[in-house]
């Protein structure tokens, strides 16, 4: 099975296919609706041949379908038909999700994503849970104001480090996950990564992207009961 991967951004959209190494990008913004963007997708793809497409949203997914519009880009994507529009079968999974999946190593993960906002996943025994932790309320505002693009440009990199320390010393408190993962396009804007963390990469997301299809039998397996899953590592 031949795979396209989308990860769509709050700057940028990019795409990766099954036996390609170069990603091909193009600028998204506060302009770009879902059709603008299938359909520059389908022109940045030209040449690739592919049987199912993988795409990460900047919102909430609910049994795969966008379930509220994104914060940084236009409004359009909610019941918009993406299988019509690629004319393939597709599948939607939130893009700080699908960056943790392909950031996971097994056990209970936390996924941060330090980007246009604050994106946030959990894995845990293989389940993805996508959460909204960057809308909770922090400070004068939210965590995705102080930690996302808009808290870096308004603080300045020096302060916005501080925050993204503060930020993810109070979450790992609270979720009490076994790994940390830090990922997005800013994670390179650190100086040193807060303690217990390790780092990510944007290319995670598109392995995240290509195990939506390839490992999904193999994730339903981590749905059973702990001491169901366990029996079966035993028989393996």
């Amino acid at each position: 099975m031949r795979i396209l991967v989308v990860d769509v951004g709050g700057t940028h959209v990019k795409i990766l296919a099954t036996g390609h190494r170069a990603r091909r990008e193009f600028v998204s913004g506060p302009t770009m609706t879902a059709e603008v963007m299938a359909a520059g997708v389908l022109r940045a793809a030209e040449g690739w041949t592919y049987d199912v497409v993988s795409i990460g949203y900047p919102g909430p997914v609910l049994r795969g379908r966008p379930v509220l519009e994104p914060h940084n880009l236009a409004p359009g994507w909610v019941g918009f038909d993406f299988k019509a529009a690629f004319g393939r079968p597709v599948k939607i999974m939130n893009d700080a999700a699908m960056q943790a999946l392909g950031s996971y190593e097994g056990g209970k993960m936390l996924f941060l994503g330090l980007g246009a906002g604050l994106g946030s996943a959990m894995i845990v025994d293989g389940i993805v849970e996508p959460m909204e932790l960057g809308h909770l309320p922090y400070r004068e505002g939210t965590f995705e104001d102080y930690v996302g693009l808009r808290g870096l440009k308004r603080v300045g990199k020096k302060k916005w480090r501080t925050y993204v320390d503060d930020v993810v010393t109070r979450l790992v408190a609270a979720l009490e996950p076994e790994d940390v993962v830090l990922g997005g396009g800013n994670v390179h804007r650190l100086k040193e990564l807060p303690a217990g963390c390790r780092g990510g990469d944007n290319a995670n997301a598109f392995r995240g992207g290509f195990r939506m299809w390839e490992e999904a039998g193999r994730r339903k397996v981590s749905a059973l009961p702990t001491v169901q899953r366990r029996a079966q590592r035993k028989q393996i």
